[in-house]
C-alpha cells in the first residue's frame, strides 16, 4: 500500500489535482500487480471529456507505452471512433486496472484477466479519475470494466444499450471490449459485432451531446 491516499476535491485546478493523483498511481503498490508490469498505466484525454471509456487493463504495448489503447485493440477502437464521428482527442479513454498482468510463455507475455481483488484494488484510482472529469457518459468496455464501475458482474447483452442512470445526472453505458472483436474468428460474424459496437458509439455520441 502506499502510505497516504488523497484524492483532490473536484473543482479549483482540475490538472493539478489530476495530475497530483496519477504520480500518486505511478507508485501504487495497492495490489501485486505493480510487480508484474512495467509501469502503472493511467488515463489519458481531456479533463473536460463528456465521455470516459474504461477498459479492462493495459496490453503488452500499452505497459511499455505507458499509454492506454495504443495495441491492436486500441487501432480497433480508435477506427470505431472515427466511424462514429467520435474524436478520440477529445475523449478520456482509461483502465479498471492500471498494470498489466500477464502469464509470461517464452518471450511472450499473454493477457491473464484480473481478478475481484486486483479489481477491487484499483477502483480507488479509477473513482478518482471520474470525480475530477465528471463526464455526461461514463462507457465500460467489456465485462471487467462494467464490474468495476457497477460493483457486480453483469452479462454483456443483458445490460448492453440500456444506460443506468447515476445521481448526478451522468450515464454509464456497456458494451463490449474491442479485443472481443479481435477474437471473431468469423469475418461475416466479425462484420456484423463491428458494426454493432459502431452503432453503440454513435447511440453513446448522440446522448453525450443530449447531456451537454
Amino acid at each position: 500500500m502506499v502510505d497516504v491516499l488523497t484524492r483532490p476535491p473536484a473543482g479549483g485546478n482540475v490538472l493539478a489535482a489530476w495530475e497530483a493523483v496519477r504520480d500518486q498511481a505511478l507508485g501504487c503498490t495497492r495490489c501485486e500487480l505493480y510487480k508484474c508490469g512495467t509501469q502503472t498505466v493511467f488515463g489519458e484525454g481531456p479533463l473536460d471529456a463528456a465521455i470516459l471509456f474504461v477498459g479492462e487493463q493495459p496490453g503488452d504495448q500499452e505497459d511499455l507505452a505507458g499509454r492506454p489503447f495504443v495495441g491492436p485493440a486500441g487501432q480497433l477502437f480508435d477506427a470505431a471512433l472515427d466511424e462514429a464521428r467520435i474524436d478520440r482527442r477529445q475523449v478520456y479513454v482509461t483502465n479498471a486496472v492500471k498494470h498489466f498482468k500477464f502469464v509470461a510463455r517464452g518471450k511472450r507475455r499473454i493477457h491473464s484477466k484480473p481478478d475481484a481483488g486486483e479489481i477491487t484494488a484499483c477502483r480507488w484510482w479509477l473513482q478518482s479519475e471520474l470525480d475530477l472529469i465528471r463526464p455526461a457518459v461514463t462507457v465500460a468496455l467489456g465485462a471487467t470494466a462494467a464490474r468495476s464501475l457497477i460493483g457486480k458482474s453483469v452479462t454483456i447483452s443483458k445490460v448492453r444499450g440500456s444506460p443506468a442512470a447515476e445521481l448526478d445526472g451522468s450515464e454509464c453505458w456497456v458494451t463490449v471490449h474491442p479485443s472481443f472483436l479481435l477474437r471473431i474468428p468469423e469475418p461475416e460474424r466479425r462484420r456484423d459485432e463491428r458494426a454493432r459496437f459502431v452503432a453503440d458509439l454513435k447511440r453513446i455520441r448522440d446522448r453525450s451531446e443530449e447531456l451537454g
